[in-house]
């Protein structure tokens, strides 16, 4: 992998889980008054549901044809921990990490 996917990769995922995460964190710690708020919010279902079907067929999609030596376990615990925009590319980077012949020179 070349320095600069594995820059590009790096910085998306970092984008990815602060970004995101700190919104969500603001909203929980700051606007966040009942669970009743979020379930009555149909554009936020909307995309919870959307998250969870989006990572669920990407396991399923990493289970049959695994990228390089972690699971798609993995891919699940950081989809979990930091959402999608962090968890691909970091999953993608964990995987070809070793590989030099991924991306242009």
């Amino acid at each position: 992998m070349t320095t600069r996917v594995r820059a590009l990769l790096l910085g998306t995922a970092l984008f990815g889980f602060t970004v995101p995460n700190g919104m969500f964190f603001y909203f929980l710690f700051v606007e966040f008054t009942s669970i009743t708020d979020i379930l009555t919010n149909w554009l936020a279902l909307g995309f919870i549901i959307d998250a969870f079907m989006a990572t669920g067929l990407l396991a399923v999609w990493f289970a049959h044809r695994p990228p390089g030596r972690y699971s798609w376990k993995a891919f699940v615990v950081l989809s979990l921990a930091g959402g999608l925009g962090f968890s691909l590319p970091f999953f993608y980077y964990l995987n070809k990490r070793n590989d030099d012949s991924v991306g242009p020179d």
